[in-house]
C-alpha cells in the first residue's frame, strides 16, 4: 500500500511540473506570437486548464510536505501532547471540509460535463475535475497525517 501511495505522489509531482512547464510554454508562445499578430485562441484555454491542474495538484504536494504556511503563534508554547491532540482535531476538522468539496465537486463536474471551452472541445469539468482528485490525494495525506500524530501520541505514553 506504501510503494502505491508513494508512486500516486511522484505520479503528482511529475503531472505538476509537467503542467507547470506546459503552461510556462504555452503563456510564453501566445505572447511571442501575439507580437507577430498570430492569434491562437486556444492557447489560453490550455492555459487556464493547466493553470487549475498545476494549482490544486501543487497545494495537495506542499501540503503533504509540509509546506504550506502555518500559524503556530497560540500553539507553539503548548505541551506537546495538547498540541498533537489539537493537530488531530484540526486535522478532522480538514477531513470534514475536504470531504465537502469531493462531494460538491463531483457533482459540479458531472453538471459541467455538456458545457466546454469556447476553443476547444473539451468539457469545462476536466478543470472541476481537478479540485476533485487534488482533494482526494489530500484526504489520504490528511489521514496519514492523523495516524503519524496518533502513534506519536501511543509512543509517548
Amino acid at each position: 500500500m506504501r510503494k502505491v501511495y508513494r508512486l500516486l505522489c511522484k505520479a503528482e509531482v511529475i503531472v505538476c511540473g509537467t503542467g507547470f512547464v506546459g503552461l510556462i510554454a504555452l503563456v510564453f508562445m501566445s505572447a511571442i506570437l501575439r507580437f507577430f499578430r498570430v492569434s491562437m485562441s486556444w492557447n489560453i484555454d490550455m492555459a487556464m486548464l493547466l493553470l487549475a491542474w498545476t494549482a490544486f495538484l501543487g497545494a495537495d504536494i506542499a501540503y503533504r510536505s509540509g509546506q504550506l504556511v502555518g500559524i503556530d503563534l497560540f500553539t507553539r508554547n503548548l505541551p506537546k501532547k495538547l498540541r498533537s491532540i489539537l493537530e488531530i482535531f484540526l486535522f478532522i476538522i480538514i477531513l470534514v471540509g475536504l470531504g465537502f468539496v469531493v462531494f460538491f465537486g463531483a457533482k459540479l463536474a458531472k453538471d459541467e460535463w455538456i458545457r466546454t471551452y469556447q476553443s476547444m472541445p473539451v468539457p469545462y469539468s476536466i478543470v472541476t475535475i481537478s479540485i476533485v482528485l487534488a482533494s482526494v490525494s489530500m484526504i489520504f495525506s490528511t489521514m496519514l497525517k492523523i495516524r503519524r500524530r496518533i502513534l506519536s501520541l501511543a509512543k509517548k505514553e
